[in-house]
């Protein structure tokens, strides 16, 4: 039987799951130089030193020197000469600035919710985790379903300084660039679309498309019975679906990658499955522990679920962005398929569970080319594309 809980929640992920680092490691980044003992690169969790390899470059501050002040005499006669007076204005000036900066602040939070509070009306807890918690909730103006994702400062973990020097959570930045020059997205994108977000200081909100009805894919498994047939996760004819479940995961995966958008966290709880009508559409959510990556992007620090983390990852404490998808990919489609599997990373490498060989052929392949030990040997999201399990022609 499943272990897992099967209410959606906002970031199923718990804090534990995400601490699973290796300790006083060099972060690998080939491909971007040398490593330099003195940049470091990525995000500490726990505030001891664990680096993760992040591919999108965090903007670095440049300090500034202004010009010498004045034009008679040296500037080491000038400072002889303002020493004093100079100390006790700058003092009270930065005095002022700082509260001058509390008070924009202070100002700019509250504005942040009074727009929230105007522009949408919350309701009821649809999930709660370690994360944060989301709520039911819909656009006033025009009765929009909307999900409002509240995420304790504490608990953005990744942040990302956009062009204008602007520095936001990377999950926004990543969720603007899934949507960046595709106007109309909502209802229309492989990911959740994200329609608005505040900063309140304490916490950033999020309001996110919400289809209505709709549940996560492990509440659909179990609502049939606690697996799907193998040919409800296959392509049928056009007449009946032009792609289901699996097939919209890979397509998702590689419009991810076609945007150098990692995810890291793909598992049946963060596929929503839209159910208003009788072909599934499913839908990525919460890229809360996502980020940005460049082909020979390394990563030493795992952030996701501890289950269902890359066999490279245990024996060579690094993993890559794409293998490391597909090997999601194959626990979701292994779980899909394998009544009330749940599926754990060392009990398949001891064996212990293994694919069924009721399965076909092809299914069984497409399954062991997902989840080989060797991230190598798996199948390119290209290449699984184009698998005759997944390539079935639609004419048919």
């Amino acid at each position: 039987m499943k272990t897992r809980g099967s209410e959606p929640e906002p970031c199923n992920t718990s804090i534990e799951e995400i601490r699973v680092t290796i300790a006083k490691r060099k972060v690998r980044h080939d491909g971007e130089g040398p490593a330099n003992k003195n940049k470091k690169k990525g995000f500490d969790l726990s505030d001891k030193g664990n680096e993760a390899s992040t591919s999108s470059t965090v903007g670095k501050g440049t300090e500034s020197c202004s010009p010498a002040e004045g034009c008679d005499g040296s500037q080491k006669d000038l400072k002889k000469k303002t020493k004093g007076k100079r100390k006790v204005t700058s003092d009270r000036e930065n005095h002022k600035n700082t509260e001058k900066s509390k008070k924009d602040s202070v100002y700019s939070v509250e504005t942040s919710r009074v727009a929230l509070e105007a522009k949408y009306e919350q309701l009821n807890v649809l999930g709660a985790g370690g994360c944060g918690s989301v709520y039911a909730g819909y656009r006033k103006a025009d009765h929009l379903p909307v999900a409002i994702k509240h995420i304790p400062r504490g608990n953005v973990f990744c942040k990302q300084v956009m062009e204008n020097g602007q520095q936001i959570s990377v999950e926004v930045a990543v969720m603007l660039k899934l949507t960046s020059g595709t106007p109309g997205t909502v209802g229309t994108s492989a990911a959740v679309s994200l329609i608005d977000w505040y900063d309140l200081d304490q916490e950033l909100v999020l309001v996110l498309e919400r289809p209505v009805p709709s549940v996560d894919l492990l509440k659909y498994i179990e609502m049939n019975g606690g697996f799907l047939q193998e040919e409800e996760a296959q392509v049928r004819t056009v007449k009946t679906i032009d792609l289901v479940i699996l097939k919209q995961l890979v397509e998702a995966a590689a419009e991810l990658e076609s945007k150098q958008i990692f995810h890291r966290d793909i598992k049946v709880e963060n596929v929503l499955i839209e159910t208003s009508s009788d072909v599934p559409r499913a839908r990525l959510i919460d890229f809360g522990l996502s980020c940005f990556f460049k082909q020979r992007s390394h990563y030493s620090v795992f952030y996701g679920t501890s289950a269902h983390v890359p066999p490279e990852w245990l024996t060579q404490w690094t993993y890559k962005a794409g293998p490391t998808t597909v090997w999601q990919l194959g626990v979701v489609l292994y779980e899909m398929l394998h009544r009330d599997a749940a599926f754990e990373t060392k009990s398949f490498l001891r064996n212990e569970i293994k694919i069924s060989m009721h399965l076909s052929e092809a299914c069984q392949d497409v399954l062991q080319m997902c989840l080989s030990e060797a991230p190598e040997q798996r199948l390119t999201l290209k290449q699984l594309q184009l698998h005759t399990w997944l390539s079935l022609s639609s004419s048919s």
